[in-house]
């Protein structure tokens, strides 16, 4: 034994070198199982990970993507369209365009003995306020008279300038109630909400606001102010705006809504200033003329003035 080392004599210096060599490939080894087996779990804790974020994608998506809604009576065209005897205003009725249906445009073929003007406008648009109190008046005479049709195309493309509010497509809803529920009080609603028009960068009306701004127009029947309260026609206020966007407008050679307010005399835009009413007033009898010139009927040329 070693005096100085009790016990159990050491090997040879030789075998201690070969010991030391073993020992070492040993827990080199060990060392790449254990590299290994991390790579295997930091692979399938990856896996699982992005198989926990595919999975949360499919859901926002399948979330977000809504079908589409049922639309409002009196609203088949996606607007509603407002004659006049005489005497009065009254909607056209037409049955609600079913969630997976597509709207149908106005008949313009069995409207020859008027002048046809269709709006599409967004109730926050100042641009849409400027023209309906520019020419509300004079539009709401020659219905009246019977010498125009009108038909209004309420769409939400501002949603984003009413702070968060999305007062555009509640606005639209709003009038979207009057049209399913008591349609013929639909142009006083309208003109109410434009002399009511608040500004851009503002949360607008509120739904309360607004049931007392559609009953203050003479609005009585009391399903509108539940519809305007729980936005009943909300999605399908979203729906027509993206079919007005992203389609060529019904009645017309022109293509997809580029902005508010577009308005259509016999098809044809006007392109004049939004607050010339005699511009205005001129440019619809140019197309009543030259519709008469190409028709060889009268298309009811003469606005009452």
């Amino acid at each position: 034994m070693n005096s100085k080392t009790p016990g159990q004599a050491l090997p040879p210096k030789k075998d201690r070198r070969e010991i030391a060599r073993e020992t070492a490939r040993i827990q080199r080894e060990e060392q790449k199982k254990r590299e290994t087996r991390n790579r295997w779990f930091l692979r399938g804790g990856i896996g699982l990970a992005l198989v926990a974020v595919a999975v949360i994608v499919a859901v926002l998506i399948v979330g977000s993507v809504k079908p589409p809604s049922p639309g409002p009576l009196n609203m088949a065209s996606d607007g509603i369209l407002m004659q006049g005897d005489g005497t009065t205003i009254s909607a056209v009725t037409t049955a609600a365009t079913a969630a997976d249906a597509e709207p149908v445009p106005t008949d313009v073929s069995e409207l020859t003995s008027t002048v046809n003007i269709a709006v599409y406008l967004d109730y926050l648009c100042p641009y849409c306020g400027q023209f309906e109190t520019t020419n509300g008046a004079q539009l709401t005479s020659w219905l009246t008279a019977g010498n125009i049709t009108l038909e209004t195309h309420p769409i939400s493309i501002l949603d984003q300038s009413s702070s968060g509010s999305k007062y555009s497509t509640r606005s639209a809803n709003a009038a979207a109630c009057v049209a399913n529920y008591q349609p013929d009080s639909f142009l006083d609603v309208n003109s109410a909400l434009f002399a009511n028009q608040p500004t851009e960068g503002t949360t607008g009306l509120s739904n309360a606001e607004l049931v007392s701004l559609v009953e203050e127009a003479g609005v009585t029947d009391e399903s509108v102010a539940t519809c305007i309260t729980d936005q009943e026609f909300a999605d399908w206020v979203g729906d027509a705006t993206d079919r007005a966007l992203d389609n060529p407008l019904p009645n017309t050679d022109i293509g997809a809504l580029a902005g508010t307010p577009t308005v259509l005399v016999q098809g044809v835009k006007y392109e004049g200033d939004l607050g010339d009413a005699a511009a205005f007033e001129a440019f619809v009898l140019e197309q009543a003329t030259a519709t008469t010139d190409t028709s060889g009927t009268d298309s009811g040329t003469d606005t009452g003035e």
